[in-house]
């Protein structure tokens, strides 16, 4: 049997594991070793005194069959309402045999997608269009300049040589400083002049003004609609108890396939010869080494780290691998009566709370990114749905930074601030509970030695039996849908024995459209 080390319990990992041992017709023994203590990397729930948090926000919806199916086996969708549907008479996609979420945990929930942008203290949708709301809440005058800077840009097309560039060539300079500047700051802590425009085409793709203005015409002249941009999904699929659950159930599935996993278990040093990386060496949480031999080699662990470990390492490729950059984030859990926001949608909710899993915050006078409203993503991650509002607050900052080091009681009294400052939360409210995340390497970063990433990855392809996947084995703000599928086209080279060059592995999430469209 051929020994397969793979590296990160987190999508990428877990998807490797289990389809190699489903389909490798038992000639492969399976380990992963896992850094922290649980499973699914980013896409992980938190438990915290019964509520849990949701690392980041995790939709499940893709246009890849193969995820969809991968999804679909380990957890089913619902065949009855959830708890909230049922309150609310609310009507949502079902499957005619699915289970019934209120007597069965191993469930998937159909949810409505609802995400807007929070901006002059309003609500804007998102991604930005330009509808009545959008006019109303701009007012007329700045609607007009939107319009035309938006006209100016399109006669003016700039080189795109920056994000900042990227976006005001699809939505004009207007738009671009109202909606995209300042949040993709908050977030990157770069300004978009100084970030390569390749971010923006891959989370943005398809999405500009002239997309949103087809699409305006598309409904307005039905018969025109095959020629319209494909519109945004409204509904995506979530398990029960967040996306945590469906990788513990992934990790279940891997051991009882004969795999292994092991937690507190942190790959750091390889040892290599002609057939590429032969040994695996760990360190465990008490400090002892533990060395692994590996015919084969999936890493989705950050590639700055995978390459710190490798010896022999000519200095350009180490030099560049040490400057990729990455940024972090904390969350503060906040569990509230209440929430000051308005529901003014006509979407029903549990105690009228704002229908938004998560709102994009552009305001400029406070720090905060994003608030995730975990009601909203599912009933069951609330212990009490019906008399609390359970939110995560997300701050994006570099790990050693002030704010990466502040206390939890210290961001427990600046996320409160923050709150009371835009009309979130009343001041006084009372905080009934509290927890705060730290997550580091979130966001694989698309600045300084990044443009060296085609030279890493052809030195990371000299070693024949290494296979980099995830957001973090290729350093690519891949979703979750694009993570597994990386590990499914690794696992098709591995099974058809290793020849070849490995394209396919890193061409995934290449594809020109948005993420969220639907055809």
């Amino acid at each position: 049997m051929k020994k397969v080390i793979i590296i990160g319990a987190g999508p990428a990992g877990l998807t490797a594991g289990l389809r190699l041992l489903r389909d490798g017709e038992g000639k492969y023994q399976v380990i992963i070793l896992e850094s922290s203590s649980t499973a699914g990397g980013i896409s992980r729930t938190v438990r915290h005194n019964g509520n849990r948090m949701d690392i980041g926000g995790h939709r499940f919806f893709t246009k890849d069959t193969e995820v969809n199916q991968f999804w679909n086996e380990l957890m089913p969708l619902q065949g009855s309402g959830a708890f909230d549907d049922k309150i609310l008479k609310r009507s949502v996609s079902l499957s005619p045999d699915g289970p019934d979420p209120d007597k069965t945990d191993s469930v998937m929930l159909s949810r409505t997608r609802v995400s807007r942008i929070y901006y002059r203290r309003k609500f804007f949708d998102y991604p930005v269009k330009m509808n009545m709301n959008t006019i109303l809440n701009m007012g007329l005058m700045t609607t007009f300049s939107a319009g035309i800077s938006y006209l100016f840009s399109l006669c003016r097309t700039l080189p795109e040589t920056s994000l900042e560039n990227f976006y005001i060539n699809r939505f004009g300079r207007k738009l671009y400083s109202m909606f995209f500047e300042r949040y993709t700051e908050k977030l990157w802590g770069r300004h978009p002049r100084d970030i390569s425009a390749s971010w923006g085409a891959q989370r943005v793709k398809g999405l500009s003004i002239l997309a949103v203005l087809k699409d305006i015409a598309g409904k307005l002249l039905p018969g025109k609609r095959k020629k319209v941009e494909t519109s945004l999904i409204e509904e995506f699929h979530y398990p029960k108890h967040g996306p945590g659950q469906l990788w513990e159930k992934c990790g279940e599935e891997f051991e009882k396939r004969g795999g292994k996993i092991l937690f507190n278990c942190k790959a750091e040093k390889f040892i290599t010869g002609n057939k590429g990386i032969e040994k695996v060496t760990a360190v465990t949480e008490n400090g002892e080494e533990k060395s692994f031999e590996s015919d084969i080699v999936i890493s989705s662990m950050p590639v700055k780290e995978l390459i710190s470990g490798l010896p022999e390492v000519p200095a350009n490729i180490h030099s560049a691998a040490e400057g990729l950059p990455y940024r972090d984030f904390v969350t503060v859990g906040l569990l509230l009566e209440k929430l000051s926001l308005k529901n003014r949608t006509k979407l029903k909710t549990l105690n009228n709370i704002v229908p938004d899993c998560w709102i994009y915050v552009q305001e400029e006078d406070v720090k905060l990114g994003r608030i995730q409203i975990f009601n909203n993503w599912s009933p069951y991650m609330v212990k009490e749905p019906l008399k609390t509002v359970w939110i995560g607050l997300e701050y994006f900052c570099s790990e050693g930074d002030e704010y990466w080091n502040k206390p939890e009681e210290e961001w427990k009294t600046y996320a409160v601030k923050e709150l009371e400052k835009m009309g979130v939360i009343s001041s006084g409210e009372k905080i009934l509970d509290h927890h705060v995340e730290k997550v580091k390497k979130a966001y694989p970063a698309y600045f300084d030695t990044y443009s060296q990433m085609d030279e890493i990855i052809a030195y990371l392809d000299t070693f024949p039996n290494l296979y980099c996947v995830g957001r973090n084995g290729q350093h690519r703000y891949n979703n979750m849908d694009h993570s597994m599928a990386t590990s499914f086209e690794a696992v098709r080279h591995i099974l058809a024995g290793g020849k070849g060059d490995k394209k396919a592995i890193w061409n995934v999430n290449t594809e020109k459209e948005y993420h969220e469209e639907k055809k």
